[in-house]
């Protein structure tokens, strides 16, 4: 530690400069790392439903479908024109309308009724558009951005036009996102430092980690948009307290050593020690997410965990060059901290510790019922403004189509025309489907299979496969919706082994069915990885469980407050939120037990320690916690993305809540296990208080 503080001590502008020319690839890497819009890629490629998405793609050349609508007051021929204006562009494979129908043989009489209300309404017509490319594929959603250029008489509907209009939305967000969160952020800083330059300083240095760790992003190919808009501001939440760490160690040093280079090596090396091993459990934390079988906590997990990575590695390189090199600037600008310093709390902990301590048990429960029962949605469109086309669009295909969720049937080929009327006969029965549509319906209607034009016969049958297109009453994501997909799944499992389910709705189900499972394994993961580290940190064997467990408090009482306000939450949240808040927060536990336990063996009894704990690090834990707080509280004031917006409502408000449990319930736990911590902890005389 000593060679490498001299080292960046001596080289330190060397190390500004190597750092300034990084900036550039990491600008490249920036660009050039595509972003996802998309989530449900992220689910496991080997499930049923996304082979399904793969047979549609390979066998019928549906990559992605759009059901779009154009004005009613445009005429047959413009019509003709739009369509093949469309057939035109890259990407699309397929455009099917009424025309497709009443422009050959069949009278317009002949259409049966189930077909007729789904593809004309009284002021608007349907075009079913395929795309050779998966939803959010870049020539998908290039080729939309074609089409709504073509006329404005035609807007554009489907999970791919969702997933443009979210990324315009992202992209008009995303800087906003990092400004507002850098002005909190500067606030607190100002108000806790004793300096006006060093905030500037602080948050440059963090801003190059995060330019690096959204840089080399570019490794990953591409990355979701919900990591690309959190992970600047969840990197500036949870790494700006180890440069504060630093500044502090630094000008106590310089009161003891002959030079401020002497003072800086000092302060490196002890702040290898502290944040080095503090940051472990944060990125711990991070990379428990990897372990989830939805891919999208892989995507978040590696994103943030590297992140500490780079906060670490600049905090300890590029941070301590920065304030040797403006150090007398910084002592110019020196000033009072405006922030308190907190010496009300210990004497409250202390006087009334047993009646913290038994509110605490009696909250337990109840709070780890609330967050159980907290509502979830998965509803995926939830964020996108009414003003935007795929909302509009939705709002009139399900009001004037009928059209609310729509699910595909893939069966054999060389199923048998009876079996299959059957098997549409019985799915046309279960509750909550509105329509099924299969080339065999026309039959039964005297439209034989040859008076069809190619496109349609193309479109709902192969060599291999037989499409079916089941309609439901049901919205994408809700309970009913889940329970009708299983039935279905029956249903046609008892015609064909092998027939598959795909589409939204049944991806959606998949969806729920592993975010639950996942949701379970990563908090077990986070917690045991946690608890291994804690381990070693504090060599004890009671820290680690009481000090979990008190953290999983804060984070059950921050879960649950969404159930006792009546409102439901993003299923992203509900799973992320356990292992960010306890990996970001254990730390404030942490540093105030370090201090207690050392207190308690240099001889101090139980209450001297955790008071003399307190009072040294409540402002420490204030400040980070505030930091923290600052970042994510912003962006949820100005996020019109409903996903980002909650699960930043979550950390900030989780910020808190940890700090004020750190504060009051960890010191009456030590209180009152002191004797049990003792005789479980590495470092006192057989089981003893020295």
């Amino acid at each position: 530690m000593k060679k490498f503080s001299n080292f960046v001590v001596k080289n330190r502008v060397i190390i500004l400069f190597i750092s300034v020319l990084l900036v550039i690839p990491s600008v490249i890497g920036y660009i050039g790392t595509k972003t996802n819009y998309d989530i449900l890629v992220y689910l496991p490629s080997d499930i049923e439903t996304l082979k399904g998405q793969n047979i549609l793609k390979d066998d019928f050349g549906i990559g992605a479908f759009s059901v779009s609508l154009v004005d009613r007051s445009i005429n047959p021929k413009d019509l003709i024109e739009l369509e093949n204006q469309i057939r035109q562009i890259d990407g699309v494979s397929n455009v099917v309308s009424i025309n497709d129908l009443t422009g050959t043989t069949i009278p317009l009489e002949m259409i049966p009724e189930k077909i007729l209300k789904h593809v004309s309404s009284s002021d608007s017509i349907l075009l079913l558009i395929t795309f050779k490319t998966g939803t959010s594929d870049e020539e998908t959603t290039d080729a939309v951005k074609e089409i709504e250029a073509l006329s404005s008489r035609i807007k554009v509907g489907g999970m791919s036009a969702m997933s443009l209009d979210m990324r315009r939305l992202v992209e008009s967000q995303t800087f906003a996102y990092v400004a507002v969160a850098v002005v909190f952020c500067f606030i607190v800083l100002l108000l806790s430092l004793d300096s006006y330059l060093v905030p500037f300083l602080l948050l440059g240095n963090i801003g190059l980690s995060i330019l690096f760790n959204m840089g080399t992003n570019i490794v990953f190919g591409e990355i979701s948009y919900i990591t690309k808009a959190i992970a600047a501001v969840l990197q500036l939440g949870v790494t700006t307290d180890f440069s504060i760490f630093l500044y502090h160690k630094y000008e106590a040093a310089k009161e003891k050593k002959k030079s401020k280079d002497e003072a800086m090596c000092e302060a490196i090396c002890e702040t290898m020690v502290s944040v080095v091993g503090s940051s472990l459990t944060t990125i711990a934390g991070f990379l428990a997410l990897c372990t989830m079988k939805f891919g999208l906590g892989n995507d978040i997990g590696l994103v943030m965990a590297k992140g500490v990575v780079f906060g670490v590695l600049t905090v300890l390189t590029v941070y301590p060059s920065l304030l040797l090199l403006f150090d007398r600037f910084i002592q110019k600008t020196k000033h009072k901290p405006l922030i308190p310093k907190f010496k009300f709390v210990s004497p409250i902990v202390m006087k009334n510790y047993k009646w913290i301590f038994l509110i605490f048990l009696i909250l337990l429960v109840p709070a780890y019922l609330s967050q159980k029962n907290t509502e979830v949605y998965y509803k995926l469109d939830t964020s996108i403004p009414e003003d935007y086309n795929y909302s509009i669009v939705s709002k009139k295909l399900m009001n004037e189509y009928g059209l609310i969720s729509q699910s595909m049937i893939l069966v054999d080929a060389n199923i048998k025309n009876q079996m299959l009327n059957q098997m549409i006969d019985e799915i046309d029965e279960v509750k909550g489907i509105d329509s099924v549509i299969s080339l065999n319906m026309f039959c039964q209607y005297g439209i034989s299979t040859d008076m069809l034009p190619s496109k349609i016969r193309n479109l709902l049958e192969t060599d291999r496969y037989r499409l079916i297109l089941v309609n439901s009453q049901y919205e994408i994501a809700t309970d009913e919706l889940n329970e009708q997909i299983v039935q279905l799944n029956t249903i046609v499992k008892n015609y064909d082994k092998n027939a598959i389910l795909a589409g939204e709705g049944p991806l959606m189900n998949d969806l729920v069915e592993i975010t639950a499972v996942d949701f379970r394994n990563v908090n077990y993961v986070s917690i045991g990885v946690i608890f291994i580290i804690m381990f070693f940190v504090l060599k004890s064997f009671s820290l680690p469980v009481l000090l979990v467990l008190s953290i999983e408090f804060a984070i059950f009482i921050n879960m649950g407050v969404p159930y006792w306000q009546g409102k439901s939450i993003p299923f992203v949240s509900s799973i992320v939120i356990g292992t960010i808040q306890l990996g970001a927060t254990i730390d404030y536990a942490i540093l105030l037990t370090t201090k207690y336990l050392a207190e308690r063996k240099s001889g101090k009894d139980k209450k001297e320690a955790v008071g003399e704990a307190l009072n040294s690090s409540v402002s420490s834990i204030f400040v980070s916690a505030m930091c923290f707080f600052a970042a994510t509280f912003a962006v949820f004031a100005i996020s019109k993305i409903d996903m980002i917006g909650s699960l930043c409502l979550l950390m900030s408000r989780g910020a808190v809540i940890s700090m004020v449990v750190v504060m009051f319930v960890v010191p009456s736990v030590l209180l009152m296990f002191d004797k049990m911590i003792i005789k479980t902890t590495v470092g006192f005389k057989k089981g003893k208080s020295l």
